[in-house]
């Protein structure tokens, strides 16, 4: 008996032994069914970009947070789409240096049965501009599939250009809070996060069009992202819209390291949606813009929609929308909006349904009168043989909202009642956003022209003050910058421009 004693003691103590450790790993490796805690806003650590600054603080409603950087951080600058660059504006222009110097920027690419071959930066494609450093660095996506960073001062390459699987059309954006991070889609069915304090500049991360579930459309990313309080907002032409937590932060090197986690996806669209327009074409290719607690993004079915994020802060996965707002067609413009909170959308005329026709292409919108929100409208209708509408984000100043219709007007539109003050013939496909600063307004054309008009009182037709034209005439769609005396913009003909005060 006493050996039994002893046997049954041993075999006991064998399985503590053995099982206990693997009930607690069991234990451990369990999902936990709490939502995540989210970090306080704040609490990262200072980047060393941003020198002697901290991260800025937690904004207000309506109010904008300052960069930990200097620059053009995003596609129109600022979360409400409103911010052009900074002056001077050169008054007597030319072209300063082209890039690239060993040739033209292009490649092949193929959508559905089309292959063709695109070349330089097209729709959107607005650089970035951040002084980072010691150096200021103009970042752009292009249409031979690579990201490139150029010396603003030589026009030479400061990294080695970073190559995906297809066209960049979008634009790029440059991490506001001071982290070495870019965010960019490409047509190759990716987004991308690359760190760049390091050299060749890294893949972090990558988020593929189809991870979704019910994807629409196509596998593109046009879209500029939004970066706010570490978190990432942005659409796809998979016609999904995400919320993504960062999560960045340095590793014990002192390179910076993110964790994106997928905390919401919206499939913007619904049976309604296409029986309305009578296609399933509901891609999201505008840049998201932000208000308080609500971020507003449009998609090609023409809904408008305004998300209500306040939940961020409380450890919420599933986000209300506050706003819906049918157009009646195509919006690839990015939504714009004032100091009160009113919204600028415009919104193309390709299906001419009823809906769109009656409504208009320009529309002011108030999000507080969700019943009744049209505050004024303009149509913009086919003109010769080119398709109606808008395609180029307008720009906000003075009271005067500047707008680029595809027939080829620029409008000047009174901000308070939709009075079209004064109008300029431009020729059609008339795609790149206007920037405005210093009380100058910068338009480029498909004949290639970069001008100039003093608008310090916006509600009169400007003289002229000054053209430059791209060599041979090249197509601008994409979206000028300016940036302390100079001016930068892409061209179909394959190359990237820097305009500066004449030597």
């Amino acid at each position: 008996m006493k050996n039994l004693k002893w046997i049954c003691l041993g075999i006991f103590i064998v399985f503590v032994a053995f099982f206990s450790p693997c009930l607690y790993f069991s234990k451990a490796k369990r999902p936990s069914q709490e939502l995540p805690t989210q970090p306080e806003v704040g609490k990262e650590t200072t980047p060393p970009s941003a020198g002697d600054q901290s991260l800025p603080a937690k904004k207000e409603e309506g109010e904008e947070t300052t960069p930990a950087v200097s620059g053009i951080l995003r596609f129109r600058g600022n979360s409400t789409n409103t911010f052009y660059g900074q002056g001077p504006v050169p008054r007597n222009p030319e072209i300063l240096w082209r890039y690239p110097k060993r040739g033209p920027m292009g490649s092949l690419s193929s959508l559905r049965t089309e292959t063709k071959r695109w070349a330089g930066t097209g729709w959107t494609g607005q650089p970035v501009i951040v002084e980072w450093e010691g150096k200021t660095w103009v970042i752009f996506g292009a249409l031979d599939g690579a990201v490139h960073f150029v010396d603003a001062e030589t026009g030479g390459d400061i990294l080695k250009p970073f190559q995906t699987g297809d066209i960049i059309k979008g634009s790029v954006a440059f991490d506001p809070d001071g982290y070495p991070l870019i965010y960019f889609g490409s047509r190759d069915n990716y987004f991308r996060i690359l760190a760049l304090d390091r050299e060749p500049s890294t893949l972090l991360w990558k988020l593929s069009a189809y991870s979704v579930k019910n994807r629409v459309w196509n596998d593109d990313w046009d879209c500029c992202p939004l970066i706010h309080d570490d978190h990432l907002f942005e659409g796809g032409e998979n016609s999904h819209f995400f919320i993504i937590k960062l999560n960045r932060g340095y590793d014990v090197e002192g390179k910076v390291e993110v964790e994106p986690e997928v905390l919401f996806d919206f499939p913007a669209f619904d049976r309604e949606l296409f029986r309305k327009i009578r296609d399933r074409n509901v891609s999201i290719e505008n840049s998201p813009a932000l208000f308080g607690d609500t971020v507003y993004f449009a998609n090609g079915g023409g809904m408008v929609y305004g998300i209500d994020i306040d939940g961020l802060k409380k450890g919420w996965r599933k986000f209300p929308v506050r706003f819906e707002f049918w157009m009646g067609d195509d919006v690839d413009a990015s939504v714009v909006i004032d100091d009160e909170g009113k919204l600028y959308v415009c919104a193309e005329l390709e299906r001419n349904l009823p809906r769109a026709l009656e409504l208009g292409q320009v529309v002011k919108l108030d999000p507080k009168e969700p019943e009744n929100p049209v505050v004024w409208s303009i149509g913009v209708p086919v003109r010769s043989k080119a398709k109606g509408g808008v395609w180029a984000t307008p720009a906000l100043h003075r009271g005067v909202l500047f707008v680029p219709t595809n027939p080829g007007d620029l409008l000047a539109v009174d901000v308070e009642t939709g009075q079209v003050l004064w109008k300029k013939e431009f020729p059609p496909h008339f795609w790149s956003s206007p920037a405005v600063v210093d009380d100058v307004l910068i338009a480029c054309d498909a004949h290639g022209y970069i001008r100039a008009y003093e608008v310090r009182e916006p509600r009169v037709e400007p003289e002229e003050m000054w053209e430059v034209r791209i060599p041979g005439g090249a197509v601008i769609e994409s979206t000028p910058v300016v940036w302390k005396g100079r001016i930068f913009v892409g061209a179909r003909n394959g190359y990237f421009y820097c305009l500066g005060e004449r030597k």
